[in-house]
Order: structure tokens, then sequence, then C-alpha cells
């Protein structure tokens, strides 16, 4: 295949085994800072996928929760194939992103709400499901030993 510009489309998605964490991408900044892109992937490529509620509803949570831990997260998006998540962290290296990872999850397994789940905060305030949310992010704790599992 043609290598392209975007690194996870010259990932074979066959290979992987989700769920797992990886570094997808490192750039060194011009002012030396590093910027690390996280690719946190929930469900088996063409096999599952999170539904959109589940999705946005984590992204909300992890959005908010993370940076109770560090001041270092830039971005946590999810992707359009609803698999799993882009996290852009400011120097954090794996094993403490996946430290921070593992605490935010546990603080959303403990949350009575999603923040700005509404409409005056939120572009579709009524696609959230907390439950969902939940579930998930519990299915991919419980796989915390298989993160650094990237193929099959």
């Amino acid at each position: 295949m043609k290598k392209m510009n975007v690194e996870s489309f010259n990932l074979d998605h066959r290979s992987v085994a989700a769920p797992y964490v990886r570094i997808a991408d490192r750039k060194e900044l011009p002012g030396g800072d590093t910027l690390i892109k996280y690719d946190v992937r929930f469900s088996q490529p063409n096999e599952s996928h999170l539904e959109m509620p589940a999705i946005h509803s984590i992204e909300h949570l992890t959005a908010e929760h993370m940076r109770n831990h560090t001041e270092a997260l830039i971005d946590f998006s999810p992707m359009g194939c609803q698999t799993g998540f882009y996290a852009l962290m400011l120097g954090v290296e794996d094993a403490d992103f996946k430290d921070l990872l593992e605490a935010t999850f546990k603080d959303i397994l403990a949350a009575d709400e999603v923040p700005a789940a509404n409409e005056v905060q939120c572009g579709w305030g009524a696609n959230h499901s907390l439950e969902a949310a939940k579930s998930a992010v519990q299915d991919f704790l419980d796989e915390r030993a298989a993160w650094d599992v990237v193929t099959k």
C-alpha cells in the first residue's frame, strides 16, 4: 500500500488487538515541548464499535476528569470509526499516560452525571449515556493488563 500522510491510515487495522493504548505520533514543538498523540482503542476495528451516546459521554467525562489529574491534556477526541479515541498530551510518556487514563476512568465509574450534557454547553446535549459510558470504560479497565499488546 502507498504510504499515507495520516499515521493511522498506515496501520493495518486487521492486525491490531483491541483494547490497547499506543503512541500514534510524536511531534517536537518549536518551543521544545513534545506533543504525544495516543491511540486509545476500545473496540476491535471492523468487528465492533462504540455507540455514539457512549462515545460522546466518554469524551465529555474524560475531557473534564483527566484535567483534575494533569494540565498536560490538550485534547481527547473520538475516532470517526467509533472504535476509540485520540488523546493529545504535552510531554506525558506512555506509562504515565496509562496511569492517568486509569485514574480518569475510575473517576468516570464514580461519576453521577456527564459534564456539560445540556443544550447550553454541548452541540447535541441529548446524545449522551452515562450508563453506556460507564459500561464501556469498565470493560476497558478490566483489560488493563492487555493495554500494551497492540497486535495479534
